[in-house]
């Protein structure tokens, strides 16, 4: 009932007791209405209406936490909390101010016999899910159902949506049976949310039955479905929506339009990403932020500056540049053109960055190569004391593939320790960069440690991180382990193959590598360039020349490749190691182009091999004249002058290496015992402590050979003509 005039209410509730109290305490709760002394409710039905009227008004009205609450207080002190529309209601506005745990208290402090009320379930599955607990959204639809309530269009649709967010496909199925048992498939919401959801999973044949089936069709229905198509890389599909759309006389939106444009862009259509991005703008009078970043994410991985920069004049006079993932993908932009100094203004002048901002960047600076730059932002991020921007696994990946891809193994090792020691679980990307590493440096204990990681985080059958173990078991010379990874991967892709390939040839195992290449193409996987380039490699260090001649022969004829300069340096190599120099000759001769450095040399070591000094002082005046900065070609010919016996040749060729500036990088190799590397560096015999007694065994293993006539007659006369040229150049420096 409803009594006096209006006025202030202050009740005094330190010693009140609710019979459903659920978080008061001992304090004074206000509220200001502008309504009368409330008293708790009689039987009036009228008054009754009226006072949950008032309350439900007053619970939209709040506008704080703090209102809600003495709100909340009033409906208890007036036992008007038996209402499950008024407790519908109060979940639904602490769940709104951010307070799930009251929400859930309204809801728990109700009577099993006064939550029948599917409006009170409906506003309890909502308020979970605005938080992300989807799976808890499902076990309250099993309680529902569980007390007899049935579901409405709007339970639906909120467990479709659980359902779709989960990705548990027997969910989803259990799901749409209780919508097509309860009659709701025609409904349109609910089918809206079903071919989010089977679009979502990448079942687009569920999905376009569902849309098939419906009786009335939405905007979003159709919208649905495009993007559906688009998400699944299904071009054709989407293409083919769009069309009907149109037939069908739904003239397509921002939306649909926004859907079009991301399925040619992940199909790889650049051009005709920015033709129907100028067409949409066209027709449509405008364009969707989401639309505009799609087209800037396609001008930075095909590298279209220009384009790039016409649609940032665009974001600018379109009035984008407030949207957060617009500029996230101006910084990568102007990161993968190699312009820093852009995209970190871009990233400066942003008032407000997400982790994705960061990690914009730090991928811009990765890379460009600027593993240092990059660093430095990360420990910016890492330093910044903001709980929400710490760096995730995404952060210490870019990072981690940048130092491993600019060959800094050891940066890269340490990078992957301290993320462990950071608790941040590393994904598949993670691992294949990190093993690309090992496999650099041939540190075989540290590859295990990682293999074993990989095998912990349930990766190591991951097609990524399976690559990653045969490339790192190859290089450090574990073919037998390689051999079983790549036995255990169920869907090998060409980078597997081509690895196990390049590995068996590596290690001179030619008749494996050819074996494993056959085996390739009888499953039905096409090689490519880089196939060729190791199979004929591997076929010209095992000395296998015809099988070599007629791989090459099917590169051409039968896969229709056209060969690259790698192909013909591979040629020239694997003619000239089997004596067949005027064959060699004759391939360089008749080269669709120029013939390079590479494939000069490879003709230049063959002359060495054979001692053909006409022949080799041809290629080498090639060589130099291509104004090569590297030394070997120089090297090379001195040796062929030096096995020849013509030393004064041998210290000329040498002495202008030396006027040109060129030095020969000294050869090292190294060793990992008990987790320290140890380095050999050839003319620094002494270099570290403790290998005295090495260079000791060296030198007596050294002889043995020789005694044992393991150094060949030409070998031994080279040993000495190298000798007698040091003299010779020692001489020339005086």
């Amino acid at each position: 009932m409803l009594h006096g005039s209006k006025r202030i209410i202050s009740i005094q509730v330190r010693y009140y007791k609710p019979r459903r109290s659920l978080f008061l305490s001992s304090h004074v709760c206000s509220a200001t209405f502008c309504s009368h002394r409330l008293k708790p409710i009689e039987s009036d039905q009228s008054a009754e209406k009226n006072i949950v009227n008032l309350f439900e008004h007053i619970l939209r009205q709040c506008s704080t936490i703090h209102q809600a609450k003495e709100t909340h207080t009033q409906i208890i002190i007036t036992r008007s909390d038996q209402y499950a529309f008024l407790a519908a209601r109060l979940i639904t506005v602490y769940a709104q101010f951010g307070f799930l745990a009251y929400a859930k208290m309204v809801f728990q402090g109700i009577p099993i016999e006064h939550k029948s009320n599917l409006l009170l379930w409906n506003s309890m599955l909502r308020a979970s899910q605005s938080y992300g607990y989807f799976a808890e959204s499902l076990r309250l639809y099993r309680k529902m159902r569980n007390v007899g309530i049935m579901p409405d269009g709007f339970t639906f649709p909120l467990l479709v949506r659980a359902c779709a967010s989960i990705g548990n496909l027997h969910m989803c199925k259990l799901v749409h049976g209780h919508v097509l048992v309860s009659g709701f498939q025609f409904h349109v919401h609910v089918a809206n949310e079903l071919i989010g959801m089977f679009g979502k999973l990448g079942f687009m044949d569920h999905a376009r039955k569902v849309f098939d089936g419906m009786q009335f069709r939405s905007c979003i229905s159709w919208n649905s479905l495009l993007s559906g198509f688009s998400k699944n890389y299904n071009l054709e599909g989407t293409i083919n929506m769009f069309k009907w759309m149109e037939l069908e006389g739904m003239e397509p939106n921002l939306v649909a339009w926004t859907s079009l444009l991301s399925a040619h862009a992940r199909c790889g259509k650049c051009e005709d990403v920015l033709r129907l991005f100028r067409e949409m703008r066209l027709k449509r009078n405008g364009a969707t932020a989401e639309a505009v970043a799609v087209v800037l994410s396609v001008c930075a991985d095909f590298y279209m500056s220009y384009e790039g920069i016409v649609i940032h004049g665009y974001v600018v006079t379109g009035g984008f540049q407030n949207y957060m993932f617009v500029n996230n993908s101006l910084i990568c932009l102007y990161g993968k053109h190699g312009n820093m100094e852009d995209s970190n203004s871009l990233f400066r002048q942003m008032k407000a960055k997400n982790l994705i901002t960061w990690n914009s960047l730090i991928s811009s600076f990765a890379e460009a190569g600027l593993c240092d730059k990059a660093f430095e932002v990360f420990s910016q991020l890492e330093k910044s004391g903001d709980s929400m921007l710490q760096p995730n696994v995404i952060t210490w990946t870019t990072v981690i593939s940048g130092f491993s891809s600019k060959g800094r193994g050891n940066e890269c090792l340490d990078m992957f320790r301290r993320m462990l020691y950071a608790n941040v679980d590393p994904n598949s990307v993670t691992f294949a960069s990190v093993l690309s590493a090992c496999g650099e440096l041939a540190v075989l204990d540290r590859g295990r440690e990682i293999h074993g990681h990989s095998i912990r985080a349930r990766l190591d059958n991951n097609i990524l991180v399976g690559n990653g173990l045969i490339n790192m078991y190859m290089k450090c010379g574990k073919l037998k382990e390689a051999q079983i990874i790549f036995n255990k991967l169920g869907d090998r892709d060409l980078v597997s193959w081509n690895s196990m390939i390049a590995g068996y040839g590596m290690h001179g195992f030619g008749e494996d590598c050819l074996l494993t290449f056959r085996q390739m193409v009888e499953v039905g996987q096409r090689p490519d360039e880089v196939t060729f380039v190791a199979v004929l490699s591997a076929c010209s260090h095992a000395g296998l020349v015809t099988e070599g001649q007629q791989l090459f022969d099917q590169m051409v004829n039968m896969f229709s490749i056209q060969p690259l300069m790698e192909h013909y340096a591979c040629m020239v190599d694997l003619l000239g190691r089997g004596g067949l120099l005027q064959e060699a000759c004759d391939i360089v001769k008749n080269m669709p182009m120029e013939p390079n450095v590479c494939v000069w040399g490879a003709l230049l070591n063959s002359c060495r091999m054979y001692k053909n000094t006409d022949l080799a002082e041809v290629a080498a005046s090639k060589i130099f004249s291509l104004e090569t900065r590297t030394v070997g070609s120089y090297m090379l010919l001195s040796n062929l002058y030096a096995a020849c016996g013509s030393w004064q040749n041998s210290a000329k060729v040498r002495m202008l290496a030396k006027t040109k500036g060129l030095k020969k990088n000294p050869g090292q190799s190294w060793i990992e015992v008990q987790n320290k590397v140890h380095t050999f560096l050839a003319g620094n015999a002494l270099q570290q402590p403790g290998l005295e007694e090495v260079y000791d065994v060296l030198g007596d293993l050294g002889l043995k050979m020789e005694t044992g006539r393991y150094i060949t007659d030409g070998n031994a006369e080279l040993h000495e003509g190298l000798y007698n040229e040091d003299k010779l150049m020692v001489s020339a420096n005086y």
